[in-house]
């Protein structure tokens, strides 16, 4: 059995250190693995930088949409 996704909560993160850990978390992933994104905002524009950095490299799965907290599976698609 695979082990559990890690959780990366950044609600009591400053904004502005959010986006840097949450790059450097999915830059630790190996092919196939993911985490779940924990957050007090829909992270769309989140979604917009990975669309245009990752482009087909990554997978983006809603767990849960508010209205108090959004958790996104982000994972990294295993490459050929």
């Amino acid at each position: 059995m695979p082990a559990a996704d890690l959780q990366l909560d950044v609600r009591s993160e400053v904004p502005a250190r959010r986006h840097q850990l949450i790059f450097e978390t999915y830059q630790g992933l190996g092919d196939g693995e993911a985490f779940v994104l924990i957050n007090d905002h829909d992270p769309k524009p989140l979604y917009y930088q990975f669309e245009a950095e990752h482009t087909g490299e990554f997978t983006w799965d809603y767990l849960e949409e508010g209205p108090e907290a959004w958790r996104v599976r982000i994972g990294r698609i295993v490459c050929p």
